[in-house]
């Protein structure tokens, strides 16, 4: 794995909270970009979607979003804070990455269970 779930759970208010980290040996940071490695924006949505499909034990992927600012480059080993909570709609989660209580990506995304072949 790319990356690390240090913690994940939810919360009495139904909002998701996890710290993750990245792995420097990840190839995300080996062609993005050599000498200067930080987590593509992609990456970063990956692991929100992950994180929030591990506290609700669903297999879930990303089939929307709005929103979304990224205000702060990753590098690699940074531990970072992930906090989620359910929107007014079905399936979308409003979200925000924080590093060292800096916001580092956040917006909302549109979640749907992955169907079996």
């Amino acid at each position: 794995m790319w990356y690390s779930i240090i913690t994940v759970q939810q919360t009495d208010d139904d909002a998701i909270v996890a710290q993750v980290t990245t792995d420097q040996q990840s190839p995300w940071f080996s062609g993005h970009f050599p000498g200067d490695p930080i987590l593509p924006g992609i990456a970063q949505l990956k692991m929100v979607t992950d994180v929030i499909g591990k506290a609700l034990e669903k297999d879930l992927h990303l089939i929307g979003l709005t929103r979304i600012k990224f205000k702060k480059l990753i590098r690699p080993g940074v531990v970072l804070d992930i906090h989620a909570i359910s929107g007014k709609q079905e399936n979308n989660y409003s979200f925000r990455i924080t590093s060292n209580q800096e916001n580092v990506c956040s917006g909302t995304l549109t979640l749907a269970p992955k169907q079996e072949n």
